[in-house]
């Protein structure tokens, strides 16, 4: 069978609107996240608030092209911005003193993807 892409209708928005932003604003860090967002749901990426605490410096900006899951402990102020969360990890990031958004948030914000890191 051909390959026919994700059929949520809010992740097919998201790709379409990440690939735009890359054209336009010449950032190829959206054009990147819409292929690991375009990939099949079985293989999506699944990060835990662990894994943040050792990635991620300070008030640092990181886009998560998947799910952020709340195992694990945070102490450090980080900006993320996700497809979707679990509220425990919502939770502990805005405890650490983080801010939590979607990536079309990010987008508006920073089109340029200048200073974002991408966490798989």
């Amino acid at each position: 069978m051909p390959r026919t892409g994700p059929t949520n209708i809010t992740l097919r928005t998201l790709t379409r609107e990440l690939r735009k932003t890359a054209n336009q604003y010449k950032a190829p860090i959206w054009d990147y996240v819409a292929d690991i967002l375009e990939r099949p749901s079985r293989s999506r990426v699944v990060v835990n608030v662990s894994k943040l605490e050792r990635v991620a410096s300070p008030n640092e900006v990181v886009v998560i092209p998947g799910k952020l899951l709340g195992a694990g402990t945070i102490n450090k102020r980080v900006v993320v911005a996700a497809f979707s969360f679990s509220p425990k990890a919502v939770e502990k990031v805005k405890n650490a003193g983080g801010q939590v958004m979607s990536i079309k948030d990010l987008i508006s914000i920073n089109p340029s993807g200048s200073g974002v890191k991408v966490v798989i």
